[in-house]
C-alpha cells in the first residue's frame, strides 16, 4: 500500500557575518580587551610604523598574550578595527526589528547610522585610524572589506523587499540590481560624510549631515516599490520546504501531483 507524507518547515540559514549571541558581561569583556588592542596597535603603528610592528609588540603593550591577540583579531591590520562586529551586529538588529510600514530605504538609513555612531563616539581615536588608513594601504584594504560587510547586509535585505521586476523592463536577467544599487547609494552617502567629518577633524554636525545625505538617496529610491505579497519592515522569513515521504514504487506522477497539491495550500 503506497503513502505520501508532506511535511512543510522552515529552513534556517545561517548568515556568514553571523555572530553567536554572548552574555552582556562577556561582551563588555570581549570589547574592552578588542579596544585595549587597538589601541595599543594605533600608538605602536603611528611610532615605529605599520611594518616595523609585530603582533607580539601588539600584544605586549597591550599587556595581554599573543594567543589572546588572535582569538579576538586575525591579523594586525585588522587590530585598529576592534567595534565593527559589534556594530555590524547592531545594524543586523535595527534590520529586524524594524516597523512593519517603515519604507525599506528608511530602515537600511537607521541601520548604516550606528557605524556613524560608532566613529563620533570617539572622535580623537577615529581621526587618527583614518590618517593611518590613508598612509597604509593594507590598512585601507581593511577598511574597505569592513564596508563590504555593511553594504552586504544591506543588499540582503533590500533584496527581500523590493520587486526587481519591476525594473527590468523586459530584461532576462535575474542580477539584484535595485537592491544592490540602493544599499550601494545608502553606503556611498554615509561614507561620504564620514569622510569628510574625519578630514574635518571629527567636527561638526556629522548626524545632522548624515539625514541631509540620505534625503537625497530618499528623493531616489524611497518610492520603489515592494516585492509581491510582501510588507515594508522586517528581515525576510526564512523559506520554507515541502518533503514528501513515499514508498519507492509509489509512480512518479502520484508523488508530483501531492506535492504540487502541497504547494498549492501552502
Amino acid at each position: 500500500m503506497g503513502y505520501v507524507r508532506l511535511m512543510a518547515q522552515p529552513v534556517k540559514s545561517v548568515s556568514p557575518d553571523a555572530r553567536a549571541p554572548q552574555a552582556p558581561a562577556a561582551a563588555s569583556q570581549r570589547l574592552k580587551v578588542r579596544r585595549r588592542l587597538a589601541s595599543a596597535a594605533m600608538e605602536l603603528f603611528a611610532t615605529k610604523g605599520y611594518a616595523a610592528t609585530t603582533v607580539d609588540e601588539i600584544a605586549a603593550a597591550a599587556g595581554v598574550a599573543r594567543r589572546t591577540f588572535f582569538r579576538h583579531f586575525r591579523s594586525k591590520e585588522e587590530a585598529i578595527f576592534p567595534d565593527h562586529d559589534d556594530t555590524l551586529e547592531r545594524a543586523r538588529a535595527v534590520l529586524e526589528a524594524a516597523p512593519t510600514r517603515e519604507n525599506p530605504i528608511d530602515t537600511v538609513c537607521r541601520g548604516i547610522k550606528e557605524v556613524m555612531r560608532m566613529y563620533a563616539a570617539s572622535p580623537a581615536v577615529s581621526v587618527e585610524r583614518y590618517q593611518l588608513t590613508r598612509e597604509v594601504p593594507a590598512l585601507r584594504e581593511r577598511e574597505i572589506a569592513s564596508v563590504a560587510r555593511y553594504e552586504r547586509l544591506f543588499t540582503r535585505y533590500l533584496l527581500a523587499q523590493f520587486d526587481e521586476t519591476a525594473h527590468r523592463e523586459g530584461s532576462a536577467g535575474d542580477e539584484p540590481l535595485l537592491a544592490e544599487v540602493a544599499a550601494s547609494a545608502v553606503v556611498t552617502a554615509h561614507n561620504h560624510v564620514l569622510r569628510r567629518w574625519l578630514r574635518s577633524g571629527g567636527q561638526g554636525d556629522v548626524e545632522g549631515d548624515l539625514d541631509r545625505a540620505f534625503a537625497v538617496v530618499r528623493r531616489t529610491f524611497g518610492n520603489l516599490p515592494v516585492a509581491a505579497g510582501g510588507e515594508p519592515g522586517g528581515m525576510p522569513a526564512a523559506p520554507e520546504v515541502v518533503v514528501a515521504v513515499a514508498r519507492t514504487d509509489t509512480p512518479l506522477p502520484e508523488v508530483l501531483r501531492s506535492i504540487e497539491e502541497a504547494l498549492q495550500r501552502r
